[in-house]
């Protein structure tokens, strides 16, 4: 499996068979200034509708659309969505957000969306074990570096991948990757958009992975 960081909080995942999932395709525009989304895919997973994170007219290949906590069952593929909130008001800010666990070539992938609070014992249950875990940690309008880094620690996976920080092409008042990695004890930065991963050459201990923008 490779994953492939377009920008923000899109992420392209593509199995070994070719099967490629874009997860919250972002719009440019207001603050979000990476280039436009020009990928396929055959699912995309939107984890809340705001403009940079629910842009699926802008995947090509008339992909599936998984929208929704519960399971959904997709080109022989489980999604489980889990209902979480984009703020730390019960959503009276921000609106509801969806954390979607699947497997993909036998590792099983969590990406959090815009996660805006710390997750309880009851959500954490539901999201279950995870090998890759995809973490929003620039704060402001979702959980920051220390909120992200008790998440990693609650969930435990092999591998975290941090996402929706500030780069030179987001605009928006949050924070840079740095305040995260300051936690982290095992922290690979590659200097490429993309990472192959294979079931049995996971980590045994938590390792953080950062990828570089592809756009």
């Amino acid at each position: 499996m490779w994953i492939k960081w377009l920008g923000h909080a899109a992420f392209l995942i593509t199995s070994d068979s070719g099967l490629r999932i874009i997860t919250d395709p972002y719009k440019v525009e207001a603050g979000v200034e990476y280039a436009a989304i020009d990928e396929a895919a055959d699912i995309v997973t939107v984890s809340h509708h705001h403009f940079d994170h629910d842009n699926v007219a802008a995947v090509k290949g008339s992909p599936k659309v998984v929208d929704g906590a519960g399971i959904h069952d997709v080109k022989g593929i489980e999604f489980k969505g889990v209902a979480t909130q984009h703020d730390t008001t019960g959503g009276s800010q921000r609106g509801n957000n969806v954390i979607y666990v699947f497997e993909v070539d036998g590792i099983r992938v969590c990406h959090l969306g815009d996660l805006g609070h710390p997750l309880d014992s009851g959500q954490i249950a539901d999201i279950g074990p995870v090998d890759i875990l995809i973490t929003p940690v620039g704060g402001e309008y979702t959980i920051d570096a220390a909120v992200a880094t008790r998440t990693c620690e609650a969930i435990a996976p092999k591998v975290v991948i941090p996402m929706h920080f500030k780069t030179a092409g987001c605009a928006f008042p949050i924070a840079p990757v740095e305040d995260f990695l300051e936690d982290r004890s095992a922290v690979r930065r590659l200097d490429d958009s993309q990472a192959e991963f294979k079931k049995v050459s996971l980590p045994a201990k938590t390792e953080t992975v950062v990828l570089k923008h592809a756009r």
